[in-house]
């Protein structure tokens, strides 16, 4: 809801506008608390994947916290060029960047089970997806026709499909514990829930900022709730904070650089995803807060954006970003459509990126306390995802391709061994479901003409009407 104290209805509908700074902060911040749980989160399951900087004495602890930190200080940077821009780059719009949930399922293969070794091929395919993200940012508008919503909506619910599964590990103790008899307890799967619940009590009883930062305060109780009952000690959390540095710079090809087939086509082909989520948040955020269409150079230039922001991320040791969905519902809600308080929120981010303190309190976090925020995260990518879906007119042919891509997709993530004996860099592409659901999809949409299911929708509501409306065609 839009306070009238901040402007006029026009300039609350400018990006241009610039609120006074007493309310461009609040408003800024609170658009950085709609999506920091889900910023950093990426960053903690890599770590997790990998199989470091977990353990209260893990001599990987500081490169967990490292990782921590670029996600925040280059989602801050990444932000800033969407809103200040910098000549083509950047839609000069409040569109606020965060780690992308998308490259997930093509990450972990990467670095499953590697430690820190396996990031140097995961940050090599982070900076030439970025490079080739941008460079889709020439062509987004052209290709625009080969992906309607029954492609787009397959896709985002895939990617929310192949997540759950890590919710569900976290909440349950986390994969370190599969096997032992701590897996799974009572005490485990109590923080996840009291996390879900006071979430969603949060999102659907309360107004304004609570309910905004639901489940950022869903984490806070689990987090309480943790050290109440012995999962946490107030040891853990001291120990964490003293080992963190106040102040850290980000160290260009930190962990050095591997160029991997399978991370480059991996990242190259889920950039295009990206993208295409990128073109719809640019949508809804001008149409829910200005009452209009984005413009070719709008759409362009957070392309553009996502592409440089996950580049230059790619270098330092920042996951790949793109613009968050949350925050476009927030700006429908506000009315406020100025770029100036996203701007404020992105500075909020950088300081906290360059304070390791931060992330050590983050890491701190117990596992399963995030599980609980993870299950709603992704399940919510899911119903976005369906809801994306409900746009499409389900006639005989859509239907056919839909079942076809999410059969081949989803079997595929549940079966890896279906492809055992493909090339390694075909495998992992393969068994994230992502690309193959995508690919069919997108090719069958392309071959299969309209006007034959159209006649085939004819033929049997003609062969109904026949046969009386009791009984159907044989």
């Amino acid at each position: 809801m839009a306070d009238n104290s901040i402007g006029t209805a026009e300039q609350l509908r400018d990006p241009n506008y610039t609120p006074p700074l007493s309310k461009a902060i609040p408003l800024g911040i609170q658009h950085v608390l709609a999506m920091f749980v889900s910023n950093v989160t990426p960053a903690i399951i890599i770590a997790g994947a990998a199989g470091f900087g977990f353990g209260s004495n893990s001599p990987d602890f500081p490169e967990l916290l490292y990782l921590i930190q670029m996600s925040m200080l280059f989602a801050g940077i990444a932000t800033l060029l969407q809103t200040l821009t910098i000549g083509p780059v950047g839609a000069a719009l409040p569109i606020v960047q965060g780690t992308s949930f998308a490259f997930l399922p093509i990450m972990i293969p990467l670095v499953a089970g590697k430690g820190v070794d396996g990031l140097a091929a995961l940050f090599g395919g982070v900076l030439v997806g970025g490079l080739f993200h941008a460079a889709l940012g020439s062509v987004i508008g052209k290709i625009r026709f080969a992906l309607p919503p029954l492609v787009t909506g397959l896709v985002v619910m895939m990617i929310g499909l192949a997540l759950v599964k890590v919710g569900i590990q976290y909440a349950a103790g986390g994969v370190p514990t599969i096997g032992t008899p701590e897996y799974g307890s009572l005490l485990n799967w109590s923080a996840a829930l009291v996390v879900i619940f006071v979430t969603l009590g949060l999102k659907f009883y309360t107004r304004g900022m609570l309910s905004i930062s639901a489940v950022l305060l869903g984490l806070l109780a689990g987090y309480i709730y943790a050290l109440m009952v012995g999962m946490l000690s107030f040891d853990a959390i001291s120990g964490s904070w003293s080992r963190a540095a106040s102040f850290a710079l980000p160290q260009p090809f930190k962990y050095g650089f591997e160029f991997s087939a399978a991370a480059i086509i991996g990242f190259c082909l889920m950039a295009f995803i990206s993208a295409i989520e990128t073109v719809g948040d640019v949508s809804g955020i001008t149409k829910g807060g200005a009452g209009r269409e984005a413009t070719d150079d709008e759409i362009s230039g957070a392309t553009y954006a996502d592409g440089f922001g996950s580049a230059v991320a790619g270098i330092f040791g920042g996951l790949p970003n793109t613009s968050f969905s949350q925050n476009v519902g927030l700006i429908a809600m506000t009315g406020v459509m100025s770029r100036h308080v996203v701007t404020c929120g992105a500075i909020f981010l950088i300081i906290c990126g360059l304070v390791p303190k931060v992330g050590a309190i983050i890491r701190t976090v117990p596992i399963e306390v995030l599980g609980g925020g993870v299950i709603v995260m992704f399940g919510m990518v899911v119903a976005a995802g369906i809801s994306m879906l409900s746009d499409v007119d389900w006639n005989r042919r859509n239907m056919v391709i839909f079942a076809i891509a999410l059969s081949v997709g989803l079997g595929l993530q549940l079966e890896p061994g279906a492809v055992q004996y493909l090339p390694t860099t075909l495998k992992i592409l393969m068994t994230s479901g992502l690309l193959p659901a995508a690919f069919i999809a997108i090719i069958l949409n392309l071959i299969l003409p309209e006007h034959l299911a159209d006649e085939a929708t004819e033929e049997v509501s003609g062969g109904m009407a026949g046969h009386g409306s009791g009984s159907l065609p044989k």
